[in-house]
């Protein structure tokens, strides 16, 4: 059986000393490390590269660690992130995790306190990603119709008005998801991929037009063509609903 993966950590602090002894001791805990001394290093790093978890400094020489958190989610960056820093006053503490920090620990600490919270942190998120069909669909959404059909994101299935029902992939339900979600709105190659497999994902743009021939091969076996899913060349695709589609003009 393979081993599991080492989770790789992230280290956004600038203390040198400290960073490395950090780094030892989860390297020694089976982890992976990668230390940044400047949040502008790590916002580079996680745009092209993938972490299982951040150990966040509140402060920083080039940014506080609470603006850095919202800059990652502006980039849509959602990491697990844990702060580590001396301040241990309760506001900060609290805006912290209401900025949606996972934990928040307070220098000196242990380092088997560190590993254990960091443990924590990782079951936490991995339990929560069960319910992942896709990044932008979970399992308990609600069943949405594309052209007629109904997709039901708990089953994996899509229904047809002639009853029958068929299993559909993941990626496919992300795709025709996202879609439904932008009506007549021109949506990139790039922007579709980032929303159904996440930023870091390494998936090519023949492969994202590969998954849209399936779904079409699957409507028009239905007698559903899917005309107003229209590719816009170079770009990307463009939905335009079917009632929409078929509204009458304005006098």
């Amino acid at each position: 059986m393979p081993s599991k993966p080492k989770p790789l950590v992230l280290i956004v602090e600038d203390e040198a000393e400290l960073a490395n002894v950090i780094a030892e001791h989860l390297e020694a805990a089976g982890m992976q490390t990668q230390i940044c001394n400047r949040c502008a290093l790590a916002m580079r790093f996680l745009k092209n590269n993938f972490a299982n978890i951040i150990l966040l400094d509140l402060t920083l020489p080039d940014q506080n660690g609470f603006a850095f958190m919202e800059d990652l989610k502006c980039e849509d960056i959602n990491i697990p992130t844990i702060f580590l820093t001396g301040n241990d006053s309760e506001i900060s503490k609290v805006k912290g995790l209401e900025l949606g920090a996972d934990d928040y620990v307070t220098k000196p600490f242990s380092a088997p306190e560190l590993v254990a919270r960091i443990h924590a942190v990782l079951r936490r998120a991995e339990v929560a990603n069960d319910f992942n069909v896709t990044k932008n669909v979970k399992l308990t959404d609600s069943p949405f119709t594309f052209n007629t059909a109904s997709i039901n994101p708990t089953t994996m299935e899509i229904s047809f008005t002639d009853g029958e029902i068929v299993a559909i992939g993941r990626k496919e339900i992300g795709i025709l998801s996202y879609l439904h979600d932008n009506p007549q709105t021109i949506i990139t190659r790039k922007n579709l991929i980032h929303s159904v497999w996440g930023i870091h994902a390494d998936i090519r743009s023949r492969s994202l037009d590969q998954y849209i021939v399936k779904i079409r091969d699957l409507f028009k076996r239905k007698d559903v063509p899917l005309e107003n899913l229209k590719t816009i060349h170079g770009i990307g695709y463009q939905y335009e609903p079917l009632e929409a589609a078929e509204a009458p003009l304005a006098d």
